[in-house]
């Protein structure tokens, strides 16, 4: 068995799905598309990007949460598509709660202050000043480039770029 390849050649394919091939989405949102049964606490997925997340106050919640991790990694086992848990973070977001630690495969999760998703910097305290100030510092590089290297300044030239 094998997937016909650009250059008209065969190639066998053991297990998994070629890399750029055109059933290659379709197929990952189909084998992941049971990821979130027997989850108890809100899920979100967006291409190979997951995120799980409750309003955590009191020791309940917190059990029910790492329960759902749980369930997550036992999944990810089953299915043999392993979380990388060194890239997997909790956010506390707000200041009154208690931060909780949380683990997936036995290995204690990171507990960050921001994260970056989708190209926004989120901070636990849900103010846009660090996204603001990272937008503000990558227009004044593109716009130190643009003045360094554009010689004719013709204005419809310039409110393009």
């Amino acid at each position: 068995m094998g997937i016909r390849g650009v250059l008209s050649d065969w190639v066998e394919v053991l297990s998994g799905v070629p890399q750029r091939s055109v059933l290659g989405p379709l197929l990952f949102l189909i084998y992941v598309n049971d990821l979130e049964f027997g989850i108890d606490n809100w899920i979100l997925k967006f291409a190979d990007d997951t995120k799980i997340f409750t309003r955590i106050t009191d020791d309940n919640d917190w059990h029910s949460l790492q329960d759902d991790l749980s369930k997550l990694t036992t999944w990810s086992e089953k299915w043999q598509m392993l979380f990388n848990t060194s890239k997997c973070k909790v956010m506390h977001i707000g200041t009154s709660q208690k931060k909780y630690p949380y683990y997936m495969s036995n290995q204690q999760l990171e507990d960050v202050t921001q994260e970056k998703d989708l190209g926004i910097l989120i901070s636990n305290n849900l103010k846009v000043s660090q996204q603001c100030q990272s937008a503000r510092s990558k227009a004044t590089r593109i716009l130190g480039i643009i003045n360094r290297t554009i010689v004719f300044r013709h204005p419809d030239i310039m409110l393009r770029l």
